[in-house]
């Protein structure tokens, strides 16, 4: 992933690769619970979905939580381009971020748990980049289902954004913001890690623990 290090500023919409109407092939069920990456998924579940730099650790990072994850799955989210490939998105040309849908179960995982696993994941304040990771691809950012989720994505955001300050970090750049439309990655990326255990992987958190969401409900 480190391989694909592109310019880092956002292209406009006027020019962003075209894409293609038809969406990419991509896995029926999730390599390690067996679960369909596709919905509906069972009644109840919430979905969100996440930046937190290069998605194939990122994704293995919400799969482990211990209880309450139904399914993930990577993908691109917060561009222009419609059903990007990946070559597409590393380009920069898409302003599509590589992203990780999680459909979680809050009665048993709360979306501030949910939250604080992925802002203690990655370091927030790096802009486009995630360490050796560069470009628009690899920003945080937080794309919500619904207004209840962006208010709570928000307040989670200024609670570790005020952690963060007392160690002495700059500012959070997190972009939060309704999800327009969640484009599933090819086949191989989905649960990479879990197909090539030996697989890169460059997520890395600041060490500073988030105040929220500290918790799993019984």
């Amino acid at each position: 992933m480190f391989l694909f290090r592109k310019r880092p500023e956002m292209p406009q919409a006027a020019d962003a690769l075209p894409g293609r109407a038809t969406p990419l092939p991509t896995a029926e069920r999730h390599f390690v619970n067996g679960n369909p990456l596709k919905a509906p998924y069972p009644a109840g579940t919430e979905t969100i979905v996440l930046g937190l730099g290069c998605f194939w650790g990122a994704e293995r990072r919400f799969w482990q939580l211990p209880a309450g994850v139904f399914v993930t799955a990577v993908g691109y989210a917060g561009g222009f381009t419609p059903n990007p490939t990946y070559e597409e998105v590393c380009s920069g040309l898409t302003g599509h971020n590589e992203v990780v849908l999680v459909a979680f179960d809050p009665a048993v995982l709360p979306l501030e748990t949910v939250l604080r696993t992925f802002f203690e994941s990655h370091d927030p304040t790096q802009g486009m980049r995630q360490g050796n990771d560069v470009g628009t691809q690899y920003r945080s950012g937080i794309y919500t289902a619904d207004p209840a989720q962006e208010a709570t994505a928000r307040a989670v955001r200024d609670a570790y954004a005020a952690a963060l300050r007392e160690k002495g970090f700059p500012d959070v750049t997190t972009e939060i913001k309704p999800l327009e439309t969640f484009y599933f990655a090819e086949d191989y990326h989905q649960q990479y890690l879990a197909k090539n255990p030996g697989g890169y992987c460059g997520l890395g958190g600041t060490g500073v623990s988030c105040p929220v969401g500290t918790g799993v409900a019984a």
